[in-house]
């Protein structure tokens, strides 16, 4: 890591010799460690060290962006002066609304220096208690564990100086017998902050129960969907309905809906960025601080993020969610994803099924069938179960649902208090945090063989 006084120096050099109307420099670097695993051994470590650089230059609403990931004094002077090309060569944008000026930022402590300096040995120790617990069962295991450090600035010629340091560590397991696997996987700022006993106890227990599945006729089943199927739901939800574009173009199933009644009064949908028991980060790509945003209170649609462009198409305020500017046509994005917690435990939940259908995760997802309506398709997987009288009978064999999330959510029974956090790809600013949820109504379409 460079550090904030010394790369706020150099990228200040650069940001001097613009000629552009108005700049900004957005520094992206991180240096990570990934150990994957599978047939219960460690077959590759990988390490990445990367800087990325992107200018936007601003000639009256004329817009050019470039990028580079050299950190050489030459090139990023090169890649100034391009992007500034680029914009003369643009037509006018006339919904730019400028770059933003300086703000002040939430202090949250995003950096643990024990996983900065996680090594493949402190890795290999975490892989080695998986495995052990998943060869006592004669399992096999497969999966990884993930440590980084990163650090991100944003400048630009009307006084912006943000900078967070980060760190982040994930790890993710599937333990597999002949017949079935289990799964579990867990993220978080801080390395020490992983229950990897909890993980792994859980998901060999699930290969344990789900072997030898049986077959389940697709239909409207009772279901209990556990915080990793609950994110993916949440992550599609967030790509098709939670930004700001989709919802302007009418295509959000928030779109046209605010103040209406869309799930059960019991489902809260936000973003909260500012919650350090999560994988919290005070700002946007553009340096506006992030605020807390609901999309669903208490059943209700409340609204969607927005960054400055489509705040000021729609008539709203940037809410701290913008993109980086060679991904700003997509308009703003939500990386805090949260679903407020129940007042039930999880073993509570299934002992208060009386049939129904526990699915651990999903997978193959599509949320673009009618993100109107908010209809998704996927499989299920690594752990799907028959649920009878408060009991896990026996292992399925996966099934395919279609179904409309704000139809199923509508039919809320029971979430859980517990939560988790679920990492995305957008691990270094965020992740999701959600509870299991206990649903009257999910509607599986199709099986495997």
């Amino acid at each position: 890591m460079i550090g904030k006084e010394k790369l706020f120096k150099k990228l200040e050099g650069v940001l001097g010799r613009s000629k552009a109307d108005q700049t900004e420099i957005v520094y992206l670097g991180s240096e990570s460690g990934l150990t994957r695993y599978a047939n219960s051994h460690i077959h590759q470590n990988v390490f990445e060290d990367n800087h990325t650089m992107i200018f936007r230059s601003v000639v009256g609403k004329q817009v050019g962006v470039a990028s580079t990931n050299s950190l050489v004094t030459s090139d990023l002077h090169k890649t100034l002066a391009d992007s500034l090309e680029i914009a003369r060569k643009q037509p006018e944008n006339p919904g730019f609304p400028g770059l933003p000026g300086p703000a002040t930022y939430q202090e949250i402590n995003t950096f643990d220096e024990a996983t900065a300096k996680a090594t493949p040995k402190d890795r290999a120790k975490i892989v080695k208690k998986i495995v052990g617990v998943a060869g006592r069962k004669k399992f096999t295991v497969a999966g990884s564990c993930a440590t980084s450090r990163s650090e991100i600035a944003i400048l630009n010629s009307l006084g912006v100086r943000a900078y967070q340091p980060t760190t982040a560590a994930s790890v993710l397991m599937i333990p597999m017998s002949e017949t079935s696997s289990g799964y579990a996987s867990g993220t978080g700022r801080r390395f020490s902050d992983l229950d990897v006993d909890g993980m792994v106890a859980r998901s060999v227990m699930k290969c344990d129960l789900a072997q030898n599945p049986k077959e389940m006729k697709p239909g409207d089943y009772e279901v209990i969907l556990e915080p990793p199927a609950v994110a993916e739901m949440l992550e599609w939800l967030n790509y098709v309905s939670f930004g700001s574009k989709p919802f302007i173009q009418n295509m959000s199933f928030l779109s046209g809906n605010i103040g209406k009644s869309v799930t059960s009064d019991q489902i809260s949908i936000y973003d909260n960025a500012l919650d350090e028991k999560g994988v919290a980060f005070p700002f946007d790509f553009e340096g506006v601080p992030k605020k807390k945003v609901f999309f669903v209170q208490k059943g209700v649609a409340k609204g969607v993020v927005y960054d400055r462009a489509t705040g000021l198409k729609a008539g709203k305020k940037s809410t701290g969610h913008a993109v980086t500017a060679n991904n700003s046509d997509d308009g703003a994005f939500a990386t805090n994803i949260c679903m407020a917690p129940g007042k039930v435990s999880r073993d509570k939940m299934v002992s208060n099924m009386k049939r129904g259908i526990l699915v651990t995760r999903f997978h193959y997802l599509n949320g673009l069938i009618d993100p109107r309506n908010s209809v998704l398709t996927g499989m299920t997987r690594d752990g799907t179960f028959y649920v009878e009288d408060g009991e896990i009978k026996y292992g399925l064999k996966n099934l395919r649902f279609t179904d409309s999330a704000m139809r199923a959510l509508k039919t809320v029974i029971g979430i859980s208090r517990e939560r988790e956090q679920i990492e995305s790809w957008w691990s270094s600013v965020g992740c999701m945090t959600v509870p299991a949820i206990h649903l009257g109504s999910f509607k599986f379409t199709g099986k495997t063989g």
